[in-house]
């Protein structure tokens, strides 16, 4: 493992790697806060992104210092994410990518880590929902920012962790996609829509919001 600093003090990225039941590796980024984590959250990006991505790290910020732990993981493999910038052909394979979010849960069962919720962007809030359903007794609590939970289709009656999706209200399309999705849902689910933010939350303020939404999700459901 290649430690990775940050400009926290108290919160360390670690870089490792997890290898799938399939063989396939991916990179991956353990995050720590300081003292001894009471849970941690699995974090599943959207189409495009990769674990280094700065909102991300920052919603992984706050849980650090609420005493969360996290793990931000590739979905795609190097090779998988140059080819798909090109065709677009692995980002909605949802069952794939919640396939791989089941691997690393179990990663984290085996590493006991503690309890286990999932946060999930775009088109990873569809396989972070379908991992949910997937392992139904390891996660504990699921958050959606500007997600495609509809893509996680059958799916969604099947989630029995509580689930909150977060959407910005100049974000239309997804947030009509949300309410529908949420509809299908049986487990407690919650709708949060941050006024003036749109798909990507970059106004002043809006991934704040998103930050002390989730932080506020998990501790309620984690510890």
């Amino acid at each position: 493992m290649v430690v990775a600093t940050t400009d926290h003090p108290h919160h360390s990225f670690v870089e490792t790697t997890i290898r799938m039941p399939d063989s396939v590796t991916l990179g991956a980024t353990l995050g720590s806060p300081e003292g001894t984590a009471l849970g941690v959250v699995l974090f599943a990006h959207g189409s495009g992104s990769s674990r280094h991505s700065r909102r991300n790290r920052q919603v992984a910020d706050a849980l650090h210092s609420a005493g969360l732990g996290t793990l931000l993981l590739d979905l795609l493999t190097p090779t998988e994410d140059e080819e798909d910038r090109v065709t677009g052909r692995h980002r909605f394979d949802v069952t794939m990518l919640g396939n791989r979010v089941i691997g690393a849960v179990d990663w984290l069962c085996e590493a006991g880590t503690g309890p286990i919720g999932l946060f999930g962007a775009s088109t990873g809030a569809a396989a972070a929902l379908i991992a949910a359903a997937g392992r139904p007794d390891e996660v504990e609590a699921v958050v959606s920012r500007g997600g495609r939970p509809d893509l996680a289709g059958q799916a969604l009656p099947l989630v029995k962790a509580p689930t909150l999706l977060i959407v910005g209200s100049l974000d239309g399309t997804v947030l009509d996609l949300n309410v529908t999705a949420r509809e299908q849902m049986v487990s407690e689910t919650s709708l949060e829509i941050v006024p003036g933010a749109g798909h990507l939350f970059g106004e002043p303020g809006a991934l704040d919001k998103v930050a002390e939404l989730a932080t506020g999700w998990f501790l309620r459901h984690l510890v």
